[in-house]
């Protein structure tokens, strides 16, 4: 070796080397020579190939498993599964032995197959919670082991009454790095007996979620089924990094008040996607506060993708936004989206005295099946928390586009209702085929608005928008926007 670092010893291994290459036969070389080629176009094809991958992937890159440093099951914490053994003390001891593993990566509690009787409980940071299959996390029917929580800060007093708030089966605050996710198992808030006691006036306070994460971010909820939420079923509350993909949502749509779907309130950056939802109310809203509370706390929804939903509901809308949006509700994206057999397809509803705004909303490939209403915008929901709303607080709706409206069996295909207080600016239509129920006049409804319908547009438009041909040239302008073409028999 302490020859090789000496001239001399330089010179005789280069000279060995040059012996061992001419030893070497023509034919010998030319496949070194080909192999070396092949293997530097497999790597130059494999960088392009990923890089065209970037370039064409749409939305976020899907995300790796959680892979937690520890796992627990529920079992190990005193947990049974007969659905009749309370196991609240277990899911808190679980989430405790969790905590103090934050530093090192947190850790998984499983939650094997069976049926876990609970009231409800919180999560902790860098946590994933498991359900695998026939697994049943089922929150208690007696309200009082429903602890009472402030009213949310957006909204004033109290949603449904005045001052405190149940909470929600599942909860968490300030957290992140949470995942929710299993084998398709059930987390069941045994809704009925809210809901009755609603009807019957019997509740003294607000009825809670049954999963609600609050100011927390880089958040997972996958692969569960989700029913019977005493009120709202999922509500992530000023969050931002939410991910919600292949969720079942379930309640029934009929005597099961405001069982909304999926609530995204003050959140930013979030995608809704693969996700089965049949409620009671509607299916997706999303909010961000309501009137001057909403406009006091200043958290907008914003960079919202909602695609491949398929949504029921028989009392309001498959995806709504607002009515409470005093906040402001920009940049949101819904594409591929299926109503069925439902009151109204996709809402937009604002009143005077919100504030706030509606903007940048694009609906892509929409398709209604056996509806009464297929595209609402209502500018009049007059529902407040109390009498300190500013009247003068006019909401701005503006920049709205349908590219893609499709279905069958719907009574009024559009109802696009402005008012002199908030005319609607910037609608578009273009690609609506939607076959009717009824032979009205009036099936394209239109107040107020000022747009623009492109190309082939079934039922013909309302003349309140400007009318272009396939190619953006324009063909007709309209002379009337603030017609008011509204049938409500």
């Amino acid at each position: 070796m302490a020859d090789i670092h000496s001239p001399s010893g330089r010179f005789h291994l280069h000279h060995q080397r040059r012996r061992v290459v001419g030893t070497l036969s023509y034919h010998q070389i030319l496949v070194v020579v080909l192999w070396a080629s092949l293997f530097a176009c497999i790597f130059v094809w494999q960088r392009s190939a990923v890089n065209v991958l970037r370039v064409y992937r749409r939305g976020p890159p899907p995300q790796a498993p959680m892979l937690r440093p520890v796992v627990f099951n529920l079992t190990d914490f005193g947990g049974v599964g007969d659905g009749v053994t309370l196991n609240t003390m277990a899911f808190e001891r679980a989430v405790e032995a969790i905590s103090k593993f934050s530093e090192r990566g947190g850790g998984q509690l499983n939650v094997q197959r069976g049926v876990w009787l609970t009231a409800p409980f919180n999560l902790t940071s860098h946590m994933t919670l498991f359900l695998a299959e026939g697994a049943v996390i089922l929150g208690i029917e007696d309200e009082k082991y429903w602890p009472l929580m402030p009213p949310l800060p957006s909204y004033g007093y109290g949603r449904e009454k005045k001052g405190p708030r149940y909470g929600s089966l599942i909860h968490g605050q300030y957290l992140k790095d949470v995942v929710i996710t299993g084998h398709n198992g059930t987390i069941d808030g045994q809704g009925e007996m809210w809901w009755s006691k609603f009807r019957e006036k019997l509740l003294k306070h607000t009825r809670g979620p049954l999963v609600q994460i609050m100011w927390s971010r880089d958040i997972v909820i996958s692969n569960i089924t989700l029913r019977n939420p005493p009120f709202w079923t999922l509500h992530p509350y000023d969050c931002k990094n939410v991910t919600i993909s292949n969720v079942t949502i379930l309640a029934p749509v009929h005597n099961a008040p405001n069982t909304d779907g999926i609530d995204p309130d003050s959140c930013e950056d979030m995608v809704i996607e693969n996700c089965y939802i049949h409620v009671g109310d509607d299916g997706i809203a999303i909010k961000s506060g309501w009137d001057q509370y909403g406009i006091a706390y200043g958290r907008p929804s914003t960079n919202i993708l909602i695609r491949n939903v398929v949504l029921r509901t028989v009392v309001s809308a498959g995806v709504s936004i607002g009515s409470e949006m005093s906040g402001g509700i920009s940049n949101i994206t819904l594409e591929n989206i299926h109503v069925w057999d439902s009151r109204r397809g996709v809402r937009i509803k604002t009143a005077p005295g919100r504030g706030g705004y509606v903007r940048d909303i694009s609906y892509r490939n929409l398709t209604f099946d056996n509806l009464s209403l297929g595209i609402v915008v209502k500018t009049d929901y007059n529902e407040h928390p109390d009498d300190g709303f500013d009247p003068e607080a006019i909401p701005c709706v503006e920049n709205i586009s349908f590219h893609g409206i499709y279905g069958r069996d719907v009574r009024i295909p559009v109802r696009i209702q402005g008012s002199e207080e908030i005319p609607l600016r910037g609608v578009s239509f273009r690609d609506m085929t939607v076959g009717v129920t009824k032979k009205k006049k009036r099936l394209f409804q239109c107040a107020h608005v000022f747009g623009r319908a492109i190309g082939k547009i079934f039922p013909a438009p309302c003349e309140n928008l400007d009318h272009y041909d396939e190619q953006g040239r324009l063909v007709r302008r309209s002379t009337s926007q603030n017609s008011t073409l509204i049938d409500y028999d």
